[in-house]
């Protein structure tokens, strides 16, 4: 009899235990599956707005962080270009931040190769949380691009216990080469679609795309006897913008010139950014006289309203512009040198209207070509 009891509080045991396992196996998968939709979220992410969403919002949903920062290295403002020429402002998303060195913004960069967990510790961790006072544990993951530390996902949770030393990091090693592989992946999207014969910041076309311009337009005004005219646009003391607000409001202004210059062009006209500060408009069909009055719209709208930086408040911009003009001869054959040429004067005139003081337009000497 007393066997028969053995028997059937060992069967108890076991079927406890069986059930045990059931739950664990059943816990697993659900953590597994949750893995997986994070990750397939981060790679299906269409763009880099998309993607650092998914990063600092979806992941700090999906896991239960009190926050989720995102920290890139971006010495050369490359994919803050890539992300406002997507319509998004690095600030518009709250936790993700760009700097221009890793080194200084926490402790563990020097040698952050594998995922960092440990205790929150406001004098070395406040720069990749900034505004949390509630932080108590944190998983520093690497972002790595060819086999460099170009930046971290970070999360916070306010449960001491939740992330420390004794925690295993497969878990987290795998999951930085998923975002830092998705990251590449949007960063290569980005290029591609703003590449070619577009400019990544303002959106604008190229110097690229104007050479090939250049010599079409060259070809039609040589074709129908017509005149083409060239606008080279600069901003004055564009330097002393980046050196008073840095290089981000430098970014904006460049962007809110391009939309004023656009508003006072034609459809027919050819608009480019030519590099740094310079901008350039053909213009078909046109007359040296008509250059100048667009030229001085141009300019006026260019001065007449301050533009507002985001962090910075109002600045006052004035630009100077150059104008040459031509109309090729029916025998022109050299159209790429001509093209040259027209651009080289325009070149001249916009420095001789900053000789002059700039905020002017000065019209080149040679404009006896153009009717």
């Amino acid at each position: 009899m007393g066997n028969n009891k053995d028997q059937s509080a060992e069967l108890r045991q076991l079927r406890r235990q069986l059930a045990d396992l059931h739950d664990k196996v059943a816990r697993n998968e659900s953590i597994l599956r949750k893995s997986q939709d994070r990750e397939l979220a981060l790679l299906q992410a269409g763009d880099l707005r998309a993607l650092f969403r998914t990063m600092v919002i979806g992941l700090a949903d999906s896991c239960g962080l009190a926050q989720v920062t995102v920290v890139v290295c971006d010495p050369d403002h490359d994919i803050r270009h890539l992300l406002v020429a997507g319509g998004t402002q690095p600030g518009d998303l709250p936790g993700l931040l760009f700097v221009d060195a890793l080194a200084g913004l926490a402790p563990q960069y020097v040698s952050l190769q594998e995922p960092w967990l440990g205790e929150y510790s406001a004098a070395d961790h406040q720069l990749i949380f900034p505004a949390r006072n509630d932080i108590a544990s944190i998983a520093m993951i690497p972002l790595v691009h060819k086999e460099s530390v170009v930046g971290s996902l970070n999360f916070g949770s306010n449960v001491g216990s939740r992330f420390t030393r004794e925690h295993a990091t497969d878990f987290f090693s795998h999951l930085g080469v998923i975002a830092s592989f998705a990251l590449e992946n949007a960063v290569n999207r980005a290029r591609l679609r703003r590449s070619g014969f577009t400019d990544v910041l303002t959106g604008w076309n190229n110097r690229r795309y104007l050479q090939v311009r250049l010599r079409e337009e060259l070809a039609r005004a040589r074709r129908d006897g017509s005149n083409l005219v060239c606008l080279m646009i600069d901003i004055d003391h564009f330097k002393r913008v980046n050196d008073t607000y840095g290089h981000i409001a430098g970014d904006e202004v460049l962007c809110e010139l391009a939309q004023r210059i656009e508003s006072e062009v034609r459809a027919s006209d050819v608009a480019a950014r030519y590099g740094g500060e310079e901008f350039v408009v053909l213009l078909p069909n046109t007359n040296t006289d008509s250059g100048v009055l667009l030229a001085e719209r141009i300019r006026r709208s260019i001065s007449s309203t301050p533009i507002m930086l985001r962090y910075d408040g109002p600045v006052t911009i004035t630009a100077s512009i150059g104008i040459a003009g031509i109309a090729p001869d029916q025998g022109a054959d050299e159209l790429k040198t001509i093209g040259e040429a027209l651009i080289a004067r325009a070149d001249v005139a916009l420095y001789a209207a900053k000789a002059a003081g700039r905020d002017q337009v000065a019209v080149d000497a040679i404009k006896a070509a153009v009717a």
